[in-house]
């Protein structure tokens, strides 16, 4: 049977070129297929329908595929699980990015990354995501999906958003606000996170909803069950129009009264695990977290330890 990997890299930088013609060259000396993105092979100067590289569109690139590799920050993670949600296939991320978050490996792991992929040792894990309605009147104006987060924004730096939320079909409070971010726990370390949300452990299956510099008097992140459903109206009498990002990719208007609602995806994205390290040494080390003094077990020591050398 064929092994197939989808490679898709940030080729606007050198780096991620140089890192995706090693693994193109490595995968298939040890006999994998290397499926590319069209533009992407030409960016990486690769001939093509060789018989060892394919060139797919982007709708049906991951079909048939064992995983996808990604080269570059947690954005380029974020376009490949796009291409992924539908097919199902798994998503590895390599960073060249800053924090990286979403990625299981560092550019510096190239040979052990490669090894793993070629005998199959690694682990897929299902990360919960977020699927959005946008009504008006009775009408659906758009359907979108997030992995991380849906953020209902004011368009006008001059102008404040004024929003009702409100949480399984019952009203909790207006605001008047920058926007209001709905995320996911992969989501919490993101925008989340930057707006003052907790951080909440993947294995947790919770809805979050954080207001951005709401002017209300009760204005708290919330953590809600994942079977919950989470609503945002933007009042009628809102002067201007709003605007709905997700994940920071896909953007939709809303106009006054429009109605934003986010549900549990029926699509998890799966994210490919290299290592067993705790999530807590993944805060620690893309955080750069103080944990000097701990007095744990000579072990538990060790690990942390690799995890920060690492």
């Amino acid at each position: 049977m064929t092994r197939r990997v989808l490679i898709i890299a940030h080729t606007g930088r050198d780096d991620a070129r140089e890192v995706a013609r090693a693994f193109v060259k490595a995968l298939t000396a040890n006999d994998i297929v290397v499926r590319l993105l069209a533009n992407e092979a030409a960016d990486l100067g690769l001939e093509t329908g060789t018989g060892s590289l394919e060139v797919a569109a982007d709708d049906d690139a991951s079909l048939g595929c064992e995983l996808v590799l990604v080269i570059g920050g947690d954005g380029t993670i974020l376009r490949a699980a796009e291409i992924t949600h539908e097919s199902g296939a798994p998503v590895l991320g390599v960073n060249l990015g800053h924090v990286g978050f979403l990625a299981e490996a560092e550019y510096d792991d190239l040979e052990s990354t490669i090894d793993a992929i070629v005998n199959c040792r690694y682990t897929a894990e299902d990360r919960l995501t977020i699927d959005v309605t946008v009504h008006r009147d009775g009408e659906v104006l758009a359907r979108n999906w997030a992995l991380n987060e849906a953020s209902v924004e004011k368009a006008a730096r001059e102008r404040m958003l004024e929003v009702i939320v409100e949480v399984d079909g019952r009203p909790l409070s207006r605001w008047g606000c920058d926007g209001v971010v709905c995320a996911t726990p992969t989501g919490s370390t993101a925008y989340n996170f930057s707006a003052g949300g907790p951080v909440v452990w993947p294995g947790v299956e919770a809805l979050l909803m954080v207001p951005i510099s709401a002017h209300a008097l009760f204005a708290r992140p919330l953590v809600v069950a994942p079977t919950s459903v989470l609503a945002v109206e933007v009042l009628a009498r809102t002067d201007g129009f709003g605007v709905l990002w997700c994940d920071g990719r896909r953007t939709v208007d809303l106009p006054p009264g429009a109605r934003i609602e986010v549900r549990r995806g029926a699509t998890p994205v799966r994210l490919v695990r290299l290592h067993e390290a705790p999530f807590t040494d993944r805060l620690v080390a893309k955080f750069g977290l103080p944990v000097a003094g701990w007095r744990g077990s000579a072990e538990r020591r060790r690990r942390l330890a690799e995890a920060q050398d690492a």
